[in-house]
């Protein structure tokens, strides 16, 4: 695999209007190209003769004396940069104006236009990264809370490289110690072998099943929980909204049918994001925009990790309500028995009865706050296994890592399988190694060029 040859510069920060931008080159060109239109108060071209990880004031200047921005530059010199290449960053004034002048200059000069995320590819490409950990560069990036970002730091630092490595050595040495006694039995014995590899890959797939079983609260660490809001027109759905994000984001009146389209709103439930989906009520209507709206909440009910079914315990349950607990069976869900504080046309034995929901029944008052801390802890003990804390315990968050977390347990399994039925050890070494190559693919060691091109692909501009 090989990047397009060539130096490569992008605005690495925000392209908005700011106090602060900076252009970032990075290539074997880098401090030539610089060196062309950047000068001291003496209109010096010094950039050649700086030493490595050193910053200088000066002016960006077109033609040699036109000046452009009054910028600070410093010079990263290979390999101790974060491409492992010639690297020169200009700070210089954050209008967008001014990043995109000078990033003209540059390319002006002989730099081309860096892809998203080539400087972080490059990085890969040069060894000085793995592929778990430039994952983890844009990890940290979008990360949405505390713990997503805690997590990503932490595979930036190698805990994944660490974890798999450690796991690759093991696997290798019974394939060599396999491939070495199919090639050279008189001085290497396999007798009572199959015993001590039973207990290694035993030992390996509690290793891998222990990973996996980290993926399910990773994921929703990484991403967040979307959560769908259902129920009656007037049940109080959009109530409970601005209950849980604390402010006004949904209208809410006596008149049934206000939400009519759907409102998003980010909460967070002790540093993890639930993203709460606000929609119209649900029930037979003629209004061609509430229809709209209706079909839209059904949509996006089947879709969410977790629907939140707000029944108004005031009035009477009706054919609406049917077609609601319809909509809920199968799904995760919390009902939501809401209006408690007013006299009940519906009983929570009645819900349970039709519903199954039984042990996940809440009555609140969304209007008074009350039972909503309640709800918080059912959702935690829905979605979580165990507290939601951050520990030294390694989390996978990334679901390319688990699908080949998997490829790697169905291996070792077949291993098992080949041993109990006293197979010839050279079928061993070919599940080990399809589950040592499946490892590979985690850090980057055993992956194809178009999925390193995938994956960087997403980065945004500038990394």
């Amino acid at each position: 695999m090989e990047s397009k040859l060539g130096t490569i510069a992008a605005i690495a920060t925000s392209l908005h209007n700011s106090s602060i931008g900076i252009i970032r080159v990075s290539g074997g060109e880098a401090v030539s190209i610089v060196d062309r239109i950047f000068v001291n108060k003496r209109y010096i071209h010094i950039l050649k003769d700086m030493k490595s990880h050193t910053i200088h004031y000066g002016y960006i200047v077109e033609n040699g004396h036109e000046i452009i921005d009054e910028v600070m530059v410093s010079y990263m010199k290979a390999p101790k940069s974060f491409t492992a290449e010639d690297t020169v960053e200009i700070n210089c004034h954050g209008g967008v104006l001014v990043m995109q002048r000078i990033l003209e200059l540059v390319i002006k000069n002989g730099a081309r236009l860096a892809e998203p995320g080539e400087f972080t590819k490059r990085a890969f490409l040069n060894g000085r990264i793995d592929l778990s950990k430039a994952e983890a560069v844009m990890d940290i990036i979008s990360s949405k809370n505390k713990l997503a970002l805690q997590s990503s730091v932490k595979q930036l630092q190698g805990a994944v490289y660490d974890k798999i490595t450690d796991i690759r050595k093991i696997m290798i040495h019974e394939i060599a110690f396999i491939e070495s006694a199919l090639d050279d039995p008189e001085h290497i014995s396999l007798d009572g072998y199959s015993n001590l590899l039973g207990e290694k890959v035993d030992g390996l797939l509690k290793e891998i099943k222990r990973l996996l079983n980290t993926t399910e609260n990773g994921k929703i660490i990484k991403e967040g929980i979307r959560a769908v809001i259902v129920g009656k027109p007037n049940a109080g759905k959009s109530t409970l909204l601005n209950v849980l994000s604390g402010e006004e984001r949904a209208i809410v009146t006596t008149i049934p049918g206000t939400t009519r389209d759907i409102l998003e709103e980010d909460v967070y439930l002790d540093g993890i994001n639930l993203h709460i989906i606000d929609t119209a009520g649900i029930r037979q209507t003629t209004d061609i925009v509430e229809k709209i709206g209706v079909e839209k909440a059904i949509k996006y009910a089947s879709e969410a990790d977790l629907i939140i079914y707000v029944v108004d315990s005031s009035i009477c349950l009706d054919e609406n309500d049917v077609q609601i607990m319809k909509m809920i069976k199968d799904k995760k869900c919390i009902i939501l028995f809401n209006k408690s504080d007013l006299e009940n046309q519906v009983s929570i034995n009645e819900l349970k009865n039709k519903t199954g929901h039984d042990h996940k029944i809440i009555k609140i008052s969304a209007k008074d706050h009350t039972g909503i801390d309640q709800f918080k802890e059912i959702v935690k003990s829905m979605f979580f296994k165990g507290d939601i804390s951050f520990n030294d315990e390694l989390m996978i968050t990334n679901m390319r890592h688990k699908s080949l977390l998997e490829e790697v347990e169905e291996s070792l399994d077949q291993v098992k399988r080949s041993l109990d039925l006293n197979m010839p050890e050279d079928f061993y070494t070919i599940d080990l190694m399809n589950a040592y190559r499946s490892l590979g693919k985690i850090v980057g060691e055993e992956v194809e060029e178009d999925l390193v091109n995938e994956i960087f692909s997403k980065f945004c501009m500038g990394k």
